[in-house]
């Protein structure tokens, strides 16, 4: 049987219409276009079943098969829309509006049975931002951040609230892909001091001091975005600043961290200075690909431990795409720079095709892992407006242009449920296309007129760095299992006494000024010798704070207030020594 053939939805000023995948690229044979010049939103169901979209005057939902109409709801100022994973529930939202007398308004979000039309239930939701309920894989479970916490609802009972996560502030959450049992990850950004912190909670277990799999603080975050691998093992969290006081980015200040639902928890390590412009999880959720530093920026790829595989190294890029099959990996530069794409092999890390899509503004993958279209798209870009279908290796197949004095706004493909398009082997020959490839000749620098009929001298602002292969190589013998449990059980023995030492350091020869003490002075007393010996790992313990204070890395609040202590714990010392 043959593969089906995705479709693509096209909205913009001329209305919204749906066109065929490859190979054909024409309309659909069943949809009638909408020629509404209003039609504000449009979406597919997860499993691409379903198509529905506003046009300013009424919600339609049609069948993506045969293009019949299903159902049609009357709410001609819906600007969002949402289908949960299972088609059973479409949420709408409507900007939320208050009477002239000041009078609470009515509820903006509403959630409608696909099967009856019925609405099921209504609420208030005055920002647009993180306006939809978020839905389990399987539907069990419905959530909504509400006034500082999250509400749960279970198996579609939108009038009983079946569970809550209280926790002071809580700015956003994410719940896990896939079946039950689901994962919680919930973001609380710090205040007076305190530091923000993500949370990974199993639902339904939210109380208890031990409830939490996994937690971990962070200061310099104004927002956070979450991103949960496919498996639900482990969330990356991008944490950023809305200013940079170093003034050394304008874009801020970012740090990748790393969460995993056992527990574990680090720091992404990254070489580069400057911006975290993306982040993106392989489908195999065991690898990740970053986007990070100042241009031309570099991109590499890590491991679960958040060791780096292979860097890619440098170049104007500033986004990642893994393709739906993780087999193929595109780093490009899209936005203010000129839209070049580099496609990876990503079992073997090699070059497959570089093409470029200038002014692109929008980039996403075929389900079948084969096709990519990039897009101009309003506002972004007002003027050259299309989109463009590519293979893989480079080749242009299909271009559309919009017509003058008209918008394109979105393009979007298709969705299919995994195993509908498996990965088929990667080739390196370009594939045959129609159209030439347009290839835009880079803009010359501006040469004053007493240089313009000499040689052009070579000067480059930075030297790119190749891409590598950091992968550690082991030469040494195989390990049995004895032998790396025996290990495994001295690192962590290790890592334990390390730990006990962050917290009270080691006794040194004391280096004291203050009271010209030698560290050998003993007064006795037994007793009293040990809490000078206490006392002197303490001050020890603050010395070291100090340097790290001093070398400009941030304390965490029971750190600084350790330094605090300092002039008591001499003046305790003194009088230790004295024997008052």
């Amino acid at each position: 049987m043959a593969p089906p053939m995705p479709l693509l939805s096209v909205r913009g000023s001329d209305g919204i219409q749906l066109v065929q995948g490859p190979p054909k690229f024409t309309d659909s044979e069943t949809f009638q276009r909408d020629p509404s010049k209003n039609c504000k939103v449009s979406r597919f169901t997860k499993d691409g079943k379903l198509f529905g979209w506003c046009n300013g005057e009424v919600i339609n939902i049609v069948n993506c098969s045969d293009s019949k109409l299903l159902h049609t709801f009357d709410l001609p100022k819906v600007v969002s829309l949402e289908f949960s994973p299972k088609n059973t529930i479409l949420a709408t939202w409507q900007t939320y509006t208050t009477s002239k007398d000041g009078a609470a308004g009515t509820p903006n979000l509403q959630l409608y049975d696909l099967k009856s039309g019925n609405c099921v239930k209504s609420f208030i939701q005055k920002k647009m931002e993180n306006w939809s309920p978020r839905w389990s894989d399987d539907e069990s479970i419905c959530a909504r951040n509400v006034n500082n916490e999250v509400h749960f609802f279970e198996n579609s009972n939108f009038d009983t609230i079946a569970n809550k996560l209280h926790l002071q502030k809580v700015s956003d959450f994410e719940l896990s892909p896939g079946e039950h049992p689901c994962k919680v990850a919930v973001y609380v950004p710090g205040s007076k001091g305190a530091p923000s912190f993500v949370r990974l909670y199993q639902y339904p277990n939210f109380s208890g001091p031990h409830s939490a799999l996994a937690n971990k603080s962070f200061f310099k975050a104004d927002r956070v975005i979450m991103l949960w691998n496919s498996k639900a093992t482990a969330v990356l969290v991008t944490a950023s600043t809305d200013v940079d006081k170093t003034g050394a980015s304008y874009y801020g200040e970012q740090t990748l961290h790393y969460i995993a639902v056992n527990g574990e928890s680090a720091v992404v390590q990254l070489p580069k200075n400057g911006p975290i412009y993306d982040v993106s999880w392989n489908k195999n959720a065991t690898e990740f690909c970053v986007v990070y530093g100042f241009m031309p920026a570099k991109a590499t790829v890590f491991n679960l431990k958040c060791d780096p595989i292979f860097d890619f190294g440098t170049g104007p890029r500033n986004a990642a795409f893994y393709s739906p099959q993780g087999h193929i990996l595109v780093l490009a530069g899209f936005g203010n720079l000129r839209g070049q794409m580099e496609v990876w092999d990503v079992k073997n890390y090699k070059l497959i095709s570089k093409p470029t899509a200038s002014d692109a503004t929008f980039f996403s993958w075929c389900p079948n892992g084969e096709h990519i279209i990039t897009a101009t798209c309003s506002p972004r870009l007002r003027v050259g407006n299309g989109y463009k279908i590519w293979h893989y290796t480079g080749t242009l197949l299909h271009k559309y242009d919009v017509p003058a004095n008209s918008e394109l706004w979105q393009v979007s493909w298709q969705p299919f449920v995994d195993g509908v398009f498996p990965a088929k082997a990667i080739v390196y020959q370009a594939v045959p296309g129609d159209l030439p490839t347009q290839d835009t000749k880079p803009t010359e620098a501006y040469r004053p007129p007493a240089l313009r009929n000499k040689p052009v001298s070579s000067y480059k602002l930075h030297e790119d760095e190749p891409p590598q292969s950091i992968r550690p190589q082991s030469t040494e013998k195989p390990v049995s299992k004895t032998a790396l449990k025996n290990q495994k059980k001295r690192e962590a023995k290790k890592a334990a006494k390390q730990e006990s030492k962050l917290e009270e350091p080691a006794e040194p020869e004391s280096k004291s000024v203050e009271n010209n003490t030698p560290a050998s002075v003993t007064t006795g007393d037994p007793e009293t010798d040990k809490k000078i010996k206490n006392v002197k790992k303490k001050l020890k313990a603050i010395e070291q704070l100090k340097e790290l204070q001093a070398s400009g890395k941030p304390l965490e609040k029971n750190q600084i207030e350790k330094i605090q202590k300092e002039n008591v714990l001499l003046k305790e010392l003194e009088d230790l020594e004295l024997g008052v």
